[in-house]
């Protein structure tokens, strides 16, 4: 049984790498439908149940300083690769969609919510608030949510459940529906024209600085500052009940990762692996202090999520039939949101493999967007409960 921190933290860090290295160098399809950040949730959760560790005041206090430090820097760098410039080029009728999918999932989670809150414990807001985080946005934006809000971590063993069982569905069902594509066009009368320009007008990557020693230690240091700056500043800034301290040190490093994408550094390649360093290790963090014993209301959970994609899809459909929209942009809208960047290139791929970039550039701003409207659905939430 694990007591101190060193041995809790290197063991946390071993089972994530081996989980990115086994999903990178098999490229099985089974990743597709759960990624390795899903299964190292379950892993580390799995070993917290059977109390590898225990919660001594040095694992304590290791937990708190490392997920509480790591945050702000690890969202500064998911959103330095969101140059806004890239995203307005994917047109007027793409970002609609985008948002149209945002708008469907949060009421979505509002119906659901209205009609299912007396079921659940008075404080499954918090719960739901997170997961729309990641449903319109992704992990990062949900981790941010749940430091926002107070949301204890060994609440979060719902959110992760929902977010892997109904999500896996949700990508294999939108998969499946490719072949379907041309028929699903016909019926909503679009014309496709918009696929053919923004195949012509987007390219992957093309303009990425390869990953670099100097950048990736200089873009290392840069976000742990941001880190520091932003937690030296919220103290001094007006909080109520919603807007605590570590809600502004989020929209600090929210604001800060955007601004700085504007710049040069977005082509820095080296963001993105350090990034999802930080997001690896912040999950497998959260993951160690859930319980599978504490899912007690898992399966009520996992029928709510199912509630809120069913009036998404419904919403998405009948807008695709009313705007003329194709297949193509409502899946990968919808898992822009709901998969982000794990999942929306692999279903544009599908379709056609030059149109990879735009499932990219769609989930990029939902790393931009998530957090903000997350807060938002959080507080409807809580003024129902």
């Amino acid at each position: 049984m694990i007591t101190t921190s060193f041995p809790y933290l290197s063991l946390l860090i071993f089972i994530a790498s081996l989980l990115v290295f086994l999903e990178y160098k098999t490229k099985a399809k089974f990743f597709e439908y759960l990624p390795a950040i899903v299964i190292l949730y379950f892993t580390v959760m799995t070993l917290a149940t059977l109390e590898c560790w225990t919660k001594t005041d040095e694992i304590n206090s290791a937990y708190r300083a490392f997920k509480s430090n790591l945050l702000p820097a690890m969202i500064f760098l998911m959103l330095i690769q969101s140059d806004i410039s890239r995203i307005l080029k994917l047109g007027k009728k793409i970002l609609l969609t985008f948002f149209l999918a945002s708008f469907s999932i949060s009421l979505g989670f509002i119906v659901m919510f209205i009609f299912f809150h007396t079921l659940f414990e008075p404080e499954s807001w918090k719960t739901f608030g997170a997961l729309s985080g990641s449903w319109m946005g992704g992990t990062g934006n949900m981790i941010a949510i749940q430091e926002s809000l107070g949301l204890s971590s060994d609440k979060m063993g719902n959110v992760l459940l929902i977010d892997s069982i109904d999500y896996a569905l949700w990508v294999m069902t939108l998969l499946a529906l490719v072949p379907f594509a041309k028929r699903f066009n016909r019926w909503t009368k679009s014309d496709g024209i918009i696929l053919e320009k923004l195949e012509a007008s987007l390219t992957d990557e093309q303009n990425k600085i390869p990953i670099s020693f100097p950048s990736l230690f200089m873009l290392l240091g840069l976000a742990l500052m941001i880190s520091v700056v932003a937690q030296e500043i919220a103290p001094y800034l007006p909080t109520t009940t919603f807007l605590t301290e570590t809600t502004w040190v989020v929209i600090f490093a929210t604001f800060s990762g955007i601004v700085v994408g504007m710049t040069p550094l977005s082509k820095e390649a080296s963001a993105q692996p350090l990034a999802s360093i930080m997001l690896y290790l912040v999950v497998a963090l959260i993951a160690s202090r859930a319980n599978f014993s504490e899912l007690t209301d898992a399966p009520l959970y996992i029928v709510a999520g199912f509630v809120i994609i069913a009036i998404h899809a419904i919403i998405m459909v009948i807008f695709a039939k009313i705007f003329k929209l194709d297949l193509f942009s409502l899946g990968v809208a919808s898992l822009a949101n709901i998969g982000g960047v794990a999942s929306a290139p692999i279903l544009a791929g599908a379709y056609n493999k030059a149109l990879i970039p735009i499932g990219i550039l769609m989930a990029m701003m939902g790393y931009i967007v998530g957090t903000f409207m997350g807060l938002g659905v959080a507080s409807i939430l809580e003024l129902i409960a």
